[in-house]
């Protein structure tokens, strides 16, 4: 066996890697629905601005569709300029990838799994949120411009008002 699937117990005793773990299911196995529409699009944006405005943060919000293009975009007054292409990449990110961006932040940070870097699109900074509608990933919203946290929480308030909202995807 090689080194790097072998650690020490805290009994000195060697375990097999954790990562080695087989669940019986496939984790984040979320089906792509159809993407999400403009006024939809733009509703998501609007409640995560809403948010945003009564918290004085300034954000970049974009909303991509299922497959990850983008959909939408706005920039706040004052919202810093490199956040808009990574508020894009939070959204792309979670719904090309079916879960939020917070949980490669937490592969990176807490598990130390640093080859998640590697993986193409991936970014480990929490705000990309994805979208679901009956089910399925209609696309995904992400935020930048404050901390993690701030991006977040705004993040999820857009998410939130999805199943509020008629689809009109025809």
């Amino acid at each position: 066996m090689s080194s790097s699937t072998l650690e020490l117990s805290t009994q000195g005793r060697l375990t097999s890697n954790p990562l080695d773990a087989i669940p019986e299911e496939m984790p984040f196995d979320v089906p792509y629905g159809p993407p999400i529409s403009l006024d939809r699009a733009q509703a998501v944006i609007n409640a995560a601005v809403a948010e945003a405005k009564k918290r004085n943060w300034k954000m970049n919000v974009a909303v991509a569709d299922s497959g990850g293009n983008l959909v939408a975009f706005q920039r706040m007054d004052g919202a810093m300029l490199a956040s808009i292409q990574i508020a894009e990449h939070k959204a792309k990110a979670g719904a090309t990838f079916r879960r939020p961006t917070k949980v490669f932040e937490d592969g990176i940070n807490l598990m130390h799994l640093n080859y998640l870097l590697a993986f193409d699109g991936v970014i480990a900074s929490r705000g990309g949120i994805p979208l679901n509608d009956r089910g399925a990933i209609i696309g995904a919203i992400g935020c930048s411009g404050g901390t993690d946290s701030q991006d977040e929480v705004v993040a999820e308030v857009g998410a939130a008002i999805v199943n509020q909202i008629p689809a009109r995807n025809k």
